[in-house]
């Protein structure tokens, strides 16, 4: 091949690759339309939440009862405890596509969960009262942080474990 048909074939060649890069990138109708969407969801707005339960109130007379009981649902997530002797020994939190989500234990002296407003909790954050309460924390798939407080005394092996937490408000 001539010098100037070289040129030629690698000039097609490097247009060719450039105008099915644009192609290969891009993504299908439908895909694009999700993702928008996911961008303009709340969620993306780059404030990650920050929850907290009552423990005790969401368990109920559950307590009196040995075994393992689900106490709330976030979405693909499900929290549950486990009950030995009117105690708690653990919590679980179970993703239903990936299996177990690492469960963090915290204690602190403030009472981070408390009260009931019409049959809704109320969860409002108080002053120190000098009582220990143990909580556990996971993270969600958005970096969201769910946290389920219970009092010390709920707990089977009290604040063994935990990581002290402190409140950021």
């Amino acid at each position: 091949m001539t010098r100037a048909a070289r040129q030629v074939a690698a000039v097609i060649a490097v247009v060719g690759l450039a105008g099915a890069a644009g192609h290969a990138i891009a993504l299908p109708d439908d895909k694009g339309q999700s993702h928008k969407a996911q961008v303009n969801d709340s969620r993306w707005n780059g404030r990650k939440q920050h929850k907290d339960y009552s423990g005790k109130a969401l368990l109920g007379d559950n307590i009196k009862k040995n075994g393992a009981h689900a106490i709330q649902d976030h979405g693909r997530y499900s929290a549950s405890v486990n009950v030995s002797e009117g105690k708690i020994t653990g919590m679980k939190v179970k993703h239903a596509d990936r299996g177990s989500v690492p469960v963090t234990k915290y204690k602190t002296t403030t009472n981070m969960a408390q009260g009931k407003m019409s049959g809704a909790h109320l969860f409002t954050r108080s002053q120190n009262t000098g009582t220990m309460w143990s909580g556990y924390g996971y993270i969600d798939d958005w970096g969201d942080e769910y946290f389920y407080w219970f009092p010390y005394a709920m707990i089977d092996d009290g604040d063994a474990r935990a990581i002290e937490y402190y409140p950021a408000d």
